[in-house]
């Protein structure tokens, strides 16, 4: 598949309370506020967040697509190739959970 930062963009948006913004030379998104998505490396990867025990397990298993920023070790955040993502459905599930780990409860709640 191939993924371009447009794509990221597109999803992204289209999930509630989500802006975007430009910070540190790269587009941002945030759900109320919080930072879940990032597009460095001029839109050809995605940073994301990622629980730091399932991140390393992922960087392992598949490290042709997800790779740990020097700066960002320490945090919960992975990066992804988007050259490397399967399909559209991958692409969805792995933005889709950055954004919940960042939404506010009341937005996760609400139908």
């Amino acid at each position: 598949m191939n993924v371009t930062g447009d794509d990221v963009r597109s999803l992204a948006l289209s999930l509630p309370e989500t802006t975007e913004q430009f910070a540190w030379g790269m587009p941002i998104f945030k759900v109320s506020g919080k930072l879940f998505l990032t597009l460095p490396e001029g839109e050809t990867s995605m940073a994301v967040r990622c629980p730091i025990l399932d991140r390393d397990e992922l960087v392992l298993a598949e490290p042709a697509k997800f790779w740990i920023a020097a700066h960002e070790a320490g945090n919960a955040w992975v990066r992804v190739y988007l050259s490397a993502l399967d399909d559209r459905e991958e692409l969805t599930a792995i933005v889709t959970d950055s954004w919940r780990q960042a939404a506010p409860r009341a937005l996760l709640d609400s139908p």
